[in-house]
């Protein structure tokens, strides 16, 4: 069978209207041609789409489930030319993507894989930024988008969420509490804890353990801007840090990390700025929904961590 976008065009505009004279005047075609063209659809499909009077058009049966799926067909149809011009137009534009350490772990080359097939033609500009900027360039608008830890208190921005993950203790290896296999958040709330260089009060609050702290200030003996800042001071005995499951993957020889049983998990996201969406944005978001969507075996590795493995998988594509 036969049949062209015009066909279904032609028969929704009349199917709409009832009235050939009309739908030709909507077509900004003549009614005899709409006409022919109706009757070479009704041949193609084999059935009979109007009954036909001097004095009105109606729907057969048969003709009102076909218009249904016309239109269903048309605003496919409509879509997919939407999105391959959307494409096309990005095909040599640039997205900055900003990040903190580790990204999104083991989502992230899948997700930069999949958005690097999907646009060949974008420069996919990474950056990486510290605790002092914990929206990873969206406050100041440095990123298009970003990995990002939450919580944090960037106005006006949005989220998809990717996985959660345990915290845990970073302890020195000759603490008193090293030796344990967990440790309670109870256990650590006197101990001298460090702190990140950052702004973000929501930030600094959900690292410090401060909604378990009943309005007292954790005492913060020293603040930092990166991991390796801070666990060069954890190796030394300044304090402690509460830092993301994550850092098993990662040698620091001095360090001995336990994790922690009632403290809430570090939540990862993908974030943008409220309003400004661009039709990149748009698509990472998509791609990176996607991803986390059909690889649940990797977003349940991250929430229920083995503390075994220290082998640490490709994270930054």
């Amino acid at each position: 069978m036969d049949l062209h976008m015009r066909h279904l065009r032609y028969f929704v505009a009349v199917a709409e209207e009832l009235n050939f004279t009309r739908a030709a005047h909507r077509l900004h075609i003549a009614q005899q041609a709409l006409s022919a063209q109706i009757k070479q659809l009704e041949q193609a499909a084999g059935v009979m789409l109007f009954v036909r009077s001097t004095r009105s058009v109606e729907l057969t049966a048969a003709g009102r489930a076909f218009l249904a799926d016309a239109r269903a067909l048309l605003a496919a149809a409509d879509a997919a030319v939407e999105r391959a011009r959307t494409i096309q137009a990005s095909e040599h534009e640039r997205l900055t993507l900003g990040f903190l350490e580790g990204a999104a772990l083991t989502l992230t080359d899948p997700i930069l894989s999949a958005f690097r097939r999907r646009h060949p033609g974008v420069q996919l500009e990474l950056r990486q930024f510290g605790y002092d900027d914990p929206s990873a360039g969206l406050g100041d608008g440095t990123a298009d988008i970003a990995l990002v830890r939450l919580p944090i208190s960037t106005p006006d921005i949005d989220i998809e969420p990717l996985f959660s993950e345990p915290v845990v203790a970073a302890l020195s290896s000759g603490h008193r509490l090293a030796a344990r296999s967990l440790v309670s958040v109870s256990d650590l709330l006197d101990e001298p804890i460090l702190g990140s260089a950052c702004a973000d009060r929501t930030w600094n609050g959900f690292w410090e353990l401060e909604s378990h702290r009943a309005g007292r200030p954790a005492p913060v003996v020293s603040r930092s801007t990166t991991l390796l800042e801070e666990m060069h001071k954890v190796m030394t005995g300044v304090g402690f840090v509460v830092t993301a499951a994550a850092c098993r993957w990662l040698t620091f020889p001095g360090v001995t990390l336990v994790p922690i049983t009632d403290a809430a998990p570090s939540r990862v996201a993908v974030a943008w700025r409220r309003g400004r969406a661009s039709a990149l944005v748009r698509s990472f978001v998509d791609l990176a929904r996607t991803v986390r969507d059909d690889r649940p075996d990797l977003v349940r590795a991250l929430a229920e961590p083995d503390f075994t493995d220290r082998t640490p998988p490709a994270m930054l594509g």
